[in-house]
């Protein structure tokens, strides 16, 4: 039996570390491409992986033709007020659709499942329309817009606020606390893994998110990462080495975060049940 178990864990063993090298490869592709001439990338030949020299230039040539530090500014700001907002409205909204009885409760939830069903893509033209009509377009302000509430958070805060004892609620009650200090001083708290988790999927949301900032923001000081490297892209040429550096320098923060915070990067997902 012992046997079996260690070979069965080798074969175990294998199969997860060829799943590792198949998710590393599209990274070490991108960082081995961005070291390399334009003929080079281009090549056919498979067996030409590394470059014959480092070509550092591509990065000084992406980085001076494009702002990367308003990009980055940009692309932060939008990621950090979208998480302020998803967490404190969903928070709110989530624990009165899970503890509170008003009217219109079930059809508001019911709403709320409703925009989590439909695609994104349709709520699209109403908000453009609406930061036009404000005179927003190319700020800050219209990157947030769209996460300013979410529904996905609304639901799955809502889900950790009805996990939680009622005694919680009566005992704060018993002591004079108001709904408001019950909900920030003693429930809130309580929800940490939730809160986190919902950090992690805004935070990556919006760092993906291409079709909005495109629309809205149209000047280049304005832009986002994603944004910007789509229009490094050009419809007849793309010089795929100055591609691979631009997208070098747009993950490198992402994967910085990723190293400082993994342990709760971990946690909030394993604790929300979801996946990416």
């Amino acid at each position: 039996m012992k046997k079996k178990q260690r070979i069965t864990m080798i074969i175990i063993q294998i199969f997860l570390i060829l799943g590792a090298v198949i998710m590393i490869m599209p990274l070490l592709w991108m960082l081995l491409t961005s070291l390399k001439t334009v003929t080079e990338s281009t090549a056919m030949n498979p067996f030409h992986f590394l470059p014959s020299s480092l070509h550092w230039e591509n990065f000084a040539t992406v980085i001076k033709q494009n702002d990367f530090p308003r990009l980055y500014l940009n692309t932060f700001a939008m990621m950090a007020l979208r998480v302020f907002c998803a967490v404190l409205f969903s928070a709110m909204a989530g624990y009165a659709f899970a503890r509170l009885d008003f009217p219109g409760k079930k059809l508001g939830f019911g709403l709320v499942l409703f925009q989590m069903m439909v695609p994104v893509q349709i709520f699209i033209i109403p908000q453009y329309l609406m930061i036009d009509k404000l005179g927003m377009r190319n700020t800050i302000f219209a990157l947030l817009f769209p996460g300013l509430v979410s529904a996905f958070g609304t639901f799955l805060l809502r889900q950790f606020f009805m996990g939680l004892p009622k005694e919680l609620e009566e005992s704060a009650t018993l002591d004079g606390c108001n709904i408001g200090q019950t909900f920030f001083k003693i429930m809130l708290p309580l929800t940490k893994s939730g809160l986190v988790a919902l950090s992690i999927f805004t935070a990556l949301f919006s760092f993906k998110d291409l079709m909005w900032p495109m629309i809205v923001n149209t000047k280049t000081d304005a832009a986002t990462l994603s944004s910007a490297l789509a229009k490094i892209s050009s419809a007849y040429s793309v010089d795929y080495p100055q591609l691979m550096a631009a997208s070098v320098l747009a993950i490198t923060p992402m994967l910085i975060l990723y190293i400082l915070f993994q342990r709760q990067f971990i946690e909030g997902i394993a604790t929300s049940g979801g996946k990416l």
